[in-house]
């Protein structure tokens, strides 16, 4: 397989979509015979990416079986590819590059350019329901999760690490953690607001990102009265995600409904279980295909808080049993989401595509 690979978003940009596009490239280069990866490395450049990535795919793209697109966001470079050059074309579909409300975006890229590609590569199920309620045909879609380096986090860690970075003892603490982006849908200040106040008191609750939702996040801490029950770390570095990872007792995505926006998967769950640390986390869009119920987590019905209590507590109760659970999902994420695993997927996918642009 020669295969051309363009991202419109790629590390040190940091989010979900860069983290996945990034491995993706890492371990397709392993199955292919000749792999390009075309990216851009500065949000602000986006707009100027698009045509840039567009001339010089349409300069390599005879060299190569399929374009492989890392967003839908890219509709447009694959519509012109397909255009000018016949080559089949594939994207990953991850859902906000489908919903994003914008009349111009649904008008030309979702109803016209995406639907053009070969394939779209959905990264959760909700995605594709989405898709198709915007009139993409089903058969465009295969479904094909996100994987996860399952070494990259992993690695011994004592908890007493964490006091250093939180200012305070955790001694007999409990610890739940939260770490990502932080958007509103992620839930963080609806957890702080509803939940956090009806936990015990030797239970600590761990926030580790930044993002939109920050400011609403800290005045919930304030409402709440919690302030001495939650740290808000910010932005952390990769050492120190690390240490959370791998000392914190459970991960919480409480993620809630925002019209607009959607979870497509749910990358910092997997990430999390990879760690031997069980996940609490909604029932609700990409979540439910990251989470199988009882194996690498716990799903809890969206919005609803006497149910978060419970599990929560429940599970923190026999700190015996939470270890059994965190190695138990840590077996389950290698089972099912190593990258190594989904890197080849992607490749039968891309294969089938290119046989059939031949034919």
């Amino acid at each position: 397989m020669k295969i051309l690979f363009i991202s419109h978003t790629f590390p040190p940009i940091v989010g979900g979509v860069e983290t996945q596009n990034y491995e993706l490239s890492v371990h397709l280069k392993n199955h292919a015979e000749k792999f390009t990866l075309i990216a851009n490395r500065r949000r602000y450049l986006i707009p100027l990416f698009l045509p840039y990535a567009t001339l010089k795919a349409l300069f390599l793209a005879k060299n190569y079986d399929v374009v492989l697109l890392g967003s839908c966001l890219l509709g447009i470079v694959g519509w012109t590819i397909k255009k000018l050059t016949k080559k089949p074309v594939v994207s990953v579909a991850h859902g906000l590059d489908l919903t994003y409300k914008n009349a111009w975006y649904q008008k030309f890229w979702v109803k016209k350019f995406i639907p053009t590609l070969d394939k779209l590569i959905a990264v959760g199920n909700e995605t594709i329901r989405q898709g198709v309620a915007r009139g993409i045909p089903q058969e465009k879609f295969v479904f094909i999760p996100n994987g996860v380096d399952t070494e990259k986090f992993f690695a011994p860690h004592e908890k007493k690490e964490l006091e250093p970075l939180l200012g305070c003892s955790v001694e007999n603490k409990k610890i739940l953690l939260t770490s990502g982006r932080l958007a509103r849908r992620k839930g963080v200040a609806w957890l702080i607001r509803h939940v956090i106040p009806k936990l015990s008191h030797d239970i600590l609750y761990i926030v580790a990102g930044d993002g939109a939702d920050r400011e609403n996040i800290g005045r919930a801490v304030e409402e709440a009265r919690v302030s001495d029950r939650v740290k808000l770390l910010g932005y952390v570095s990769d050492e120190t995600r690390n240490i959370l990872f791998n000392t914190a007792d459970l991960f919480v995505q409480p993620n809630i409904k925002i019209e607009g926006d959607m979870e497509g998967f749910g990358i910092s769950v997997i990430e999390a279980a990879s760690c031997e640390l069980p996940v609490v986390a909604s029932a609700l869009e990409g979540l439910k295909d990251a989470i199988k119920d009882n194996e690498n987590g716990r799903l809890v019905e969206t919005g609803n808080a006497d149910h978060y209590v419970k599990v929560i507590t429940d599970l923190l109760s026999d700190m015996t049993q939470i270890k059994i659970f965190g190695q138990k999902a840590r077996r389950y994420v290698v089972s099912h989401y190593a990258w190594e695993t989904i890197a080849k997927e992607y490749v039968l996918e891309l294969e089938k595509i290119a046989k059939k642009g031949h034919n």
